[in-house]
Order: structure tokens, then sequence, then C-alpha cells
């Protein structure tokens, strides 16, 4: 039996964190965060990728051992250096000999259909004097027959380390259990079993306990996980959670005020520039198995709920999730919403009503509150047709509710003041009554923009078809970065969206107004009543 010391911490923060910065810590920054993790003993530290190319400054990308020397501190004590190689997109023809002056292991991942092809890669690391851990992608992607079969292969090279990698962040205890299970049993004993988890389910933690409750005395042990759990989408096990549990119950002597101290003059810093962790969205793309991108790329979409993403994980298939093809997303999305009618009855009834008509639209954005004695005075001088976009104001007499986005649609049908209002709803909406001005969906957006159903801009396209005869906005501020007030006039309306860069988003905004004054059907005469981003644009 194997005594207290069976399992190694490796920390993968400067790899699998490196998703969210572009690979750009800053040469500073990996220096700091591996000094640090040295001084908290951590076993392992994952410094980066080896890619062929992708290299450059205060990367953690490197070419070879060489690439990666300066990084590794002359005072490394017992911690082991690691880097990871992706099947598809490293030539291990690229990787120099063993020097022990650079890493000192090279963990290659593949996913399932490249698993024999990756075995001849194995090889050369072993050859070329590096330990050598095998990473299957996905690790329940594999059937226990397949997983069996791969291992008396894997046996044959001989690994360091043959890891359990929960990729997608689907797994239960009893997963874990089972797979372990496999490998204990037919894997070579000379062989250490590592795991890497990712915090979809919020299990993270719980299941790096369980896997070294199952590894203690019969396995060598090797457990990722990454500063303050940073990662893509939920993230990873946090290396404070993991260390504190193997202190306190295992006998470790990590020191965790370095740890500590790492996190406070590094991860701090770095949580201003991007954003992990758990969510809705992410316990799904769990749920499912789904690449983090495909969440990523969805909730860009500004009428998209959670039981929408559910539905198209679902429609494109266990495989095509796996992976992220956005123009499958695109149209799978489409499809999904675009709930194709004949809206040649509500259009010609929307424009008895608006045609030539003075229109006053009323987006949602803070200055409504600011302003709304300005847009109430404008009301009374102007009499235009007052059209709210997706919330009811409350001190604004409006004549129509435009509704687009399903997440607004379905907390105001459940408000009182909803039924005593009349309503211009899109087509992927439910409807409550056949009273509603429905038209299509597809009639109002515009294809080439990540966010195609921007409520606002089909507003605007569906005045222009109804041949309004002029336009005011009020509401339209753009988005404040930082969230340093409310963007919404409403805050029962705010959402709190961290998969989206506000400066991003006022760029593509401003965009798509700037291709609607050039491709609009009628020079309808456009004027903002409030301060927004974007008053030079209609000038």
């Amino acid at each position: 039996m194997y005594d207290a010391m069976h399992a190694k911490l490796l920390d993968c923060t400067l790899r699998d964190g490196a998703y969210l910065l572009d690979k750009t810590f800053g040469g500073e920054t990996i220096k700091g965060i591996i000094q640090g993790l040295v001084n908290a003993k951590v076993d392992l530290i994952e410094m980066g990728f080896l890619q062929d190319e992708g290299q450059g400054e205060g990367k953690t990308v490197f070419l070879n051992s060489k690439d990666a020397e300066k990084y590794v501190p002359p005072g490394r004590g017992s911690t082991l250096f690691a880097v990871l190689a992706d099947y598809s997109r490293y030539s291990i023809g690229h990787l120099d000999a063993y020097t022990g002056k650079s890493f000192d292991a090279v963990r290659e991942c593949f996913f399932k259909k490249e698993r024999h092809g990756a075995l001849e890669a194995c090889r050369e690391i072993k050859d070329k004097g590096y330990l050598l851990f095998v990473q299957p992608v996905d690790i329940l992607g594999y059937t226990d027959a397949e997983l069996v079969e791969f291992i008396q292969e894997v046996n044959k090279v001989e690994p360091y380390c043959f890891s359990i990698v929960d990729t997608f962040g689907s797994m239960y205890v009893d997963d874990l259990q089972r797979v372990f299970s496999l490998l204990d049993h037919n894997l070579a004993l000379t062989c250490r079993i590592g795991f890497h988890s990712h915090n979809n389910l919020q299990m993270s933690s719980a299941l790096c306990q369980e896997f070294l409750r199952l590894s203690f005395g019969k396995r060598q042990a090797i457990v990722d996980s990454t500063i303050s759990g940073m990662g893509r989408g939920a993230g990873n096990t946090p290396t404070e959670l993991v260390m504190q549990y193997m202190v306190d119950k295992l006998g470790y002597s990590y020191d965790i005020d370095s740890l500590l101290d790492t996190i406070d003059n590094y991860m701090e810093n770095i949580w201003t520039k991007c954003n992990w962790g758990y969510s809705t969205p992410f316990f799904i793309a769990g749920c499912y198995g789904a690449h983090v991108n495909n969440i990523m790329y969805l909730k860009q979409k500004n009428s998209i709920r959670s039981k929408d993403i559910r539905y198209i994980l679902n429609k494109i298939g266990d495989v095509k999730r796996k992976r992220y093809d956005y123009g499958l997303l695109e149209n799978t999305y489409m499809e999904y919403v675009k709930a194709e009618i004949d809206d040649s009855r509500s259009m010609a009834r929307l424009g008895q009503v608006i045609s030539g008509r003075k229109v006053l639209v009323i987006a949602p954005g803070h200055t409504v509150y600011e302003y709304a004695e300005q847009i109430n005075e404008y009301i009374k001088k102007n009499s235009p047709l007052t059209i709210a976009i997706n919330f009811i104001p409350e001190s604004i007499k409006i004549d129509y509710l435009y509704m687009s986005n399903a997440r607004r649609y379905d907390y105001w049908t459940k408000q009182e003041s909803f039924r005593h209002v009349k309503r211009i709803l899109t087509s992927n909406l439910k409807r409550e009554s056949d009273a509603d001005n429905v038209v299509s969906f597809l009639r109002l957006i515009k294809c080439g923009f990540s966010h195609v159903d921007n409520s606002a801009l089909m507003l605007l396209r569906l005045l222009d078809q109804l041949h309004a005869g002029e336009i005011a906005i009020a509401g339209l501020d753009g988005y404040s970065p930082g969230n340093t007030k409310s963007n919404y006039a409403d805050s029962r309306i705010e959402i709190v969206n961290t998969y989206e860069d506000p400066v991003q988003l006022n760029i593509e905004i401003g965009e798509m107004l700037q291709d609607y004054m050039k491709t609009r059907q009628n020079n309808i005469p456009l004027a903002f009543i409030t301060p927004t981003r974007f008053a030079g644009i209609i000038e």
C-alpha cells in the first residue's frame, strides 16, 4: 500500500486558463505565477502549450523546450514542469531532446478518432526523454470496451501517467468510479492515473476528493487544478480548494499562504480582464457534453433562453456539439426561431397605423429613466406614435409594445400592465392572443452580424418597411463598460452578461446602424432625443 503521499498536485493555470487571455498572460505574470506555485510546493506546473505556431512575447505557447526554458526558475526545488501538446496542432518533430533545463513532461491530448495515431507521437515523446502523460479528450465518450481496448495499446507505450479527462464537465461520482475502476484493473501498475475536471456541474472539488479516495492504496495519482478555478466557461477545480483538502485531510505540506499571495498578486488583476465560473448555460453544456464555445456563441443572441440553448445542443447531436461549428449553430438557431408565418394581415394593419406617421421609439436604456421629463415633453409637443422595445416604461404612455426578445417576453407576460397595451410581436415568440400584431422574425433580421436579433435594429427595419414618416429614438444608449451603472431604464430587466464585451457590443451596434442607414428602403428622417453613443452615425 502507498503511504499518505500517494498523490501529486498539478496546476495547469498557465495552460487551461490561457484560453481566456488569448494565451497571453505577459512575461512578468507568467514568471510570478510560476514562482508562486513553486513557493507553494506544487508538485507539477503545466506552463503552457506546444504548438506549431502561435508563439509570441508573453504567451504560454512554445515550439520546443528551449522556447520555454526562460520561464523555469533556477530554484525550482522538487517541482516538475509540463506542457500540453495537442495531437492535431503540434508536430512532434519540433520537439527537442530533454535537457533538464526546461519542462520535464509532455501531456499528449487527442480526440478518440485520433487515438491510434497519437500513440505514435507518445512513443516519440518518451524516446526524447520526457515523462509522458496520455490525455484522451472526453473520456466519457469512450465505451467501456473501447477504453479497455485502448488501455491495452497504451500499456505497450508505458507512459508516466494516463489521465481521466472530463472535458465537458459532465461527470458524476459514479462515472468517475466506473472509469477509475476500468483503468485501475487494466492499466499497467507502473502507470499513474491522473484526473482533470471542469466545473460545469459544480462537481469538480468533490470529484477530486473522490478521486484521491479511490486512488489511495491502489495507485500513484495526479490531480489537476487551476488557481481560482481559472478556465473557459465554468472553469476548473480551484487549486486552493484541492490543496487545502490535501493539507487538512491527507497530511500534505503545501504552503497555502504562498498560493494565496499568488492569487492576491496576479489573479485579482486577471479577473478584471476575463470571466469564468459556474452558470446555468454552462450547466447545460455539462449535461449535454458540449464544447464551451457553443455556449459562448449562442449566449450572444439577445433573445435566447437557457431552454433554447438546451434545445439547440440537443438538435445538433452528440458528435457535433463536442466541437464547435458556428455555421451549424447559426443555421440551427435560425431554424428554431424563424417560426415561418404569413404576416400579410399584420403588416397591412400596422401599415394603416404607421405609414406616414411620426414615430417615437423608446429603447430600454437608462436615459429613458434619466430623461423621462424631456421625453414626455417631446410627446406632448409632437404627438408621435410611441413604441417601446421589450419593456413597459412606468412614467411614459406608450401606444405599442414591440417585443422580439423571448426572455423579456416571458417576463412581461406575467405583469398586469402587459394585458393593457397593444403589442407588436415577432414570430419567434409564443403568442397569447390572435389580436397581437405578429410579424415574421425573418423579415426583420439581417445576417452577417453576431447579434442578428438586436431588437432595436429589427424594429427600425420594420418601421422602414411600413413607411413611417419620421423616427425619433430615446434610450438607445449603448452599453457601459465596467458596469459603472445600470444599462437599463427598468432594473427588473437588467441582465449581467459576462459573455459580452460592452465595447465590442457597442461597436457592432454602431456597425448595424450604419448598415441600416445605407440599406433602408426609405429615406426616413431619424433623430436621437436622448444621449447616445451612436449619435454621430445618423447625422
